[in-house]
């Protein structure tokens, strides 16, 4: 998405992040919405100095930054799969660049870090693929981290995944938490699914900045 095509105001950021179309069935058949659903706009995820994951207001350069649910529900012998999907609008590409920076750095950081009050991540490792090197059609950067979540109180770990793409001064992130009783492959039908959802959804970035945002209008810049 070129800058002169992104959202330029606050407000025009948080009717895009809204109105992106953004379908459960991206992520693979039988999923459905998360409840909650999707969270305030003016508030997002940062990894503190002791590497746990809070809510905190937007700084200043970020103008909005939404975060979607979805949810494969448990089976008689699977655990769920809980995505959740985040799309984020800052005022410039510069403001995006260093977004994914900080994002690669966070695990080298934090190789261990605690998601909520019951959930952890750990063995975490990143990938990063530049435009340049011709790994993705669309997005100007995209990064991919792999690792295992464990719940407190139990041993057995779980894959976590994570997946983060930009395009210009967008960032579209998911991370996918699978739960057990899963055969490898299986796990990684799970992971190639919600792979595709991240792309589907970054697509939908695209088509709208040549539409000029998602009711048709040109970026006000």
């Amino acid at each position: 998405m070129a800058e002169d095509r992104a959202p330029a105001t606050r407000a025009e950021a948080v009717e895009f992040v809204r109105e992106l179309p953004v379908r459960p069935d991206y992520f693979g058949a039988g999923y459905r919405e998360g409840e909650p659903y999707d969270g305030d706009p003016a508030r997002w995820a940062v990894l503190g100095e002791d590497c746990v994951w809070r809510r905190e207001p937007l700084p200043d350069g970020v103008l909005a930054s939404l975060t979607r649910a979805f949810v494969l529900p448990a089976t008689k012998d699977k655990e769920p799969v809980q995505v959740s999907l985040t799309v984020t609008v800052h005022a410039d590409v510069t403001g995006g660049r260093r977004d994914m920076a900080v994002s690669l750095e966070e695990s080298l950081r934090c190789p261990e870090q605690r998601l909520n009050a019951t959930q952890r991540v750990r063995g975490l490792y990143s990938q990063a693929n530049p435009f340049e090197e011709e790994r993705n059609a669309i997005a100007d950067d995209d990064l991919v981290e792999y690792g295992e979540y464990l719940v407190d109180g139990d041993e057995q770990a779980r894959p976590f995944n994570w997946y983060k793409y930009r395009l210009g001064p967008v960032t579209v992130a998911a991370t996918a938490r699978i739960g057990a009783g899963r055969t490898e492959e299986e796990r990684s039908a799970v992971s190639s699914e919600v792979a595709k959802g991240v792309s589907f959804v970054a697509a939908d970035i695209d088509r709208l900045a040549g539409a000029g945002g998602p009711s048709g209008k040109a970026a006000s810049r």
